[in-house]
């Protein structure tokens, strides 16, 4: 299921000004500490402007699936930040 949403929502993400910078699968090797449960997959993602993620957030097609990404993943970080 997880996948399934990724393979709708990621391609989303160009269509309204982002960019997937980093999509990383970390292995247990890769952890020195950690004091959160462990994630599957970590997205750093950037978009333009704030209206062009909330655009991307609010896509009819994207939150058709919705129902996907929320039998399949227990929690979302969502980390908003300014380049330096």
């Amino acid at each position: 299921m997880f996948h399934d949403f990724e393979n709708i929502a990621i391609p989303a993400i160009k269509k309204y000004n982002g960019r997937l910078l980093l999509r990383i699968r970390p292995t247990d090797d890769d952890f020195i500490e950690h004091h959160i449960d462990k994630p599957y997959e970590i997205h750093f993602v950037e978009f333009e402007t704030e209206s062009d993620f909330q655009n991307f957030s609010n896509d009819a097609d994207r939150s058709k699936f919705l129902h996907l990404k929320e039998q399949s993943v227990k929690s979302v970080w969502l980390i908003k930040g300014i380049r330096l």
